[in-house]
């Protein structure tokens, strides 16, 4: 299974980082973006499709929850599955990510080797 996912994170190293690792895996394309409103901007345009919205939860500006219900108004991502990703691992905070959509939560600091295969869980649950 080959998938296409949009990853917001403000971090450039972050973004970086987890491209490579999706290169490495092969199974996964990436289409970018440095900040929610970036990429709601992006979809908004039209043309970009995907199956799943890789998202960090704290960015200045527009956070990962709103980010996610901007991008639940929007056609082409409003029954698109989201994936959280954060460094806060409270049960509150997954709570909170849950309500607000989630259709999975990954921890920071992530480990290269499972990234993909952890991704691909989530969306694999989701399709059943």
């Amino acid at each position: 299974m080959s998938l296409s996912l949009a990853y917001i994170d403000d971090e450039p190293d972050l973004r970086e980082l987890v491209a490579m690792t999706f290169d490495l895996d092969g199974r996964i394309s990436l289409a970018c973006f440095a900040s929610g409103k970036e990429a709601v901007e992006a979809f908004e345009n039209g043309g970009l499709t995907v199956d799943a919205i890789l998202l960090d939860v704290m960015m200045p500006g527009m956070d990962g929850v709103e980010t996610a219900a901007r991008l639940a108004e929007l056609d082409a991502t409003r029954n698109v599955p989201v994936i959280f990703f954060t460094a806060h691992v409270r049960e509150e905070e997954h709570e909170r990510l849950r309500k607000a959509g989630a259709a999975g939560i990954l921890a920071k600091p992530f480990d290269v080797m499972t990234l993909a295969d952890q991704v691909m869980a989530i969306l694999d649950q989701g399709s059943e």
